[in-house]
């Protein structure tokens, strides 16, 4: 089956079985290695990708789905806001093995276009479908917050 897919803004038109999975897409099609594959079953988040602006666990999502779609990964360069969320999540240690990291900084960047400003509680709602093992989501809380600093600092612009 072709599919014909914009992914970080890139047009690829590939010929793939109906059963794949769009990780095994990205990352097999592609060789976008970012998006993490962790569980098959939604549980791990580590998959998350950006389809249309909506955060989606690419695991469980088939690449023909996503035809005619527009998927951010965690290699988009292009976007200034998840430059900003990267450099967070190492200034505050949002990070410690990496393995769920691509997923949580995907999901902070849907969740930053939704509320520029949120709180703890928005925040650790958002984040309910990421599982992290190693850093206790403190250090990943924080690096959200300081994202959304840097974000709603720069585009505010003192004349």
């Amino acid at each position: 089956m072709m599919v014909n897919i914009k992914v970080n803004g890139e047009e690829y038109k590939k010929d793939v079985e109906p059963r794949t999975l769009l990780a095994t897409f990205i990352r097999d099609d592609l060789k976008l290695t970012g998006t993490h594959i962790g569980c098959d079953t939604t549980n791990c988040g580590a998959c998350t990708v950006l389809m249309d602006g909506r955060a989606v666990k690419s695991c469980t999502v088939l690449a023909a789905q996503a035809d005619g779609h527009e998927i951010e990964t965690i290699e988009n360069e292009k976007d200034a806001d998840l430059k900003k969320i990267k450099e967070s999540f190492v200034e505050e240690n949002g990070l410690q093995c990496g393995f769920c990291t691509p997923g949580m900084i995907m999901t902070s960047l849907y969740m930053l276009r939704n509320n520029k400003k949120p709180d703890d509680d928005y925040i650790k709602s958002n984040l309910a479908g990421n599982l992290c093992r190693c850093t206790g989501y403190v250090s990943i809380i924080n690096s959200i917050k300081k994202a959304s600093e840097k974000i709603n600092t720069e585009k505010v612009r003192v004349p």
